[in-house]
């Protein structure tokens, strides 16, 4: 995320105000200037399941921030930029406060870099884990891997799934695993007639990503993952994993190398799973 040091003054006028269509290619060219492979239907897929704040200057949108809010008590915060050339005189805090604001009273959620913490933390934010971020095109071949138990997801395993992520993550968010699911390919895993795992690949930045991917085991979610990269034969792949699980090591050995790494933060108290089921790859790193 990138948000500046709140120490110098604005020398231009610029008026915060509510993210709609009309901001989709401003934020586009934003993160193009971050160096993020955002494509501009990743902005309005992020847009249409989330709210979000701009930052305008003579027209232009010089910043945005956006969240997404998860039942009654979660949410978390992404997507948050200002362009170079307007990172002081706080507007970043000016946007990022902003957001904050429309989300008084839900434990938020969100990924930062080494350098922004000290910012997060003064607004309460404290670390809890951390994301690894993998890609490229994978060495080792999956070419019709087949994995036992795992098959194409139908219409009708849609609210096993939805109640599985709830599971992995311990977050209310049907709506937006049923958007997930309507973009991307679904596998799910099957264990004595029952729901025991789910991976999603879809079109995403320079390829494609995988994620989310929840199961019962870090094997079985190599597993899925094996199975969704036995479709994308020769196709780059992103996939994001929290470090405590472990599969950082394996996806090396596959080829996808870690590029960079996050810190999960949170203001409030974390989501928890029940414990079974985990949540090992983030549909990205701004949705949580």
């Amino acid at each position: 995320m990138a948000i500046d040091s709140e120490k110098e003054t604005a020398v231009a006028p610029i008026a915060l105000g509510p993210f709609d269509a009309a901001c989709l290619r401003g934020g586009l060219s934003l993160s193009q200037e971050m160096g993020w492979p955002y494509r501009l239907e990743d902005w309005a897929f992020a847009a249409q399941l989330g709210e979000g704040l701009v930052l305008v200057r003579a027209g232009e949108v010089i910043g945005t921030a956006m969240s997404w809010q998860y039942g009654a008590d979660f949410a978390s915060v992404g997507m948050i930029i200002v362009t170079a050339s307007a990172q002081r005189g706080g507007n970043g805090s000016r946007l990022f406060d902003g957001l904050l604001s429309a989300l008084e009273g839900r434990n938020i959620l969100l990924n930062s870099t080494d350098e922004g913490m000290a910012l997060y933390q003064r607004r309460g934010f404290v670390p809890f884990g951390r994301v690894h971020q993998h890609q490229g095109v994978p060495t080792a071949s999956f070419e019709n891997n087949k994995q036992e138990g795992i098959r194409p997801a139908a219409a009708a395993d849609l609210s096993a799934i939805q109640a599985f992520d709830q599971r992995a993550t311990g977050l209310s968010r049907p709506s937006m695993v049923a958007a997930l699911c309507g973009v991307g390919d679904t596998l799910v895993l099957e264990r004595a007639g029952r729901l025991a795992g789910y991976a999603i690949a879809r079109r995403f930045g320079r390829g494609y990503v995988i994620g989310p991917c929840a199961a019962e085991s870090a094997e079985n979610a190599r597993r899925l993952i094996q199975a969704q990269l036995a479709t994308l034969q020769r196709e780059f792949v992103r996939i994001d994993v929290y470090a405590k699980d472990g599969l950082s090591g394996w996806l090396e050995e596959i080829g996808l190398k870690q590029v960079s790494q996050a810190v999960a933060m949170v203001r409030g108290r974390p989501p928890e799973s029940d414990g079974a089921a985990t949540m090992f790859a983030l549909a990205n790193q701004s949705f949580g």
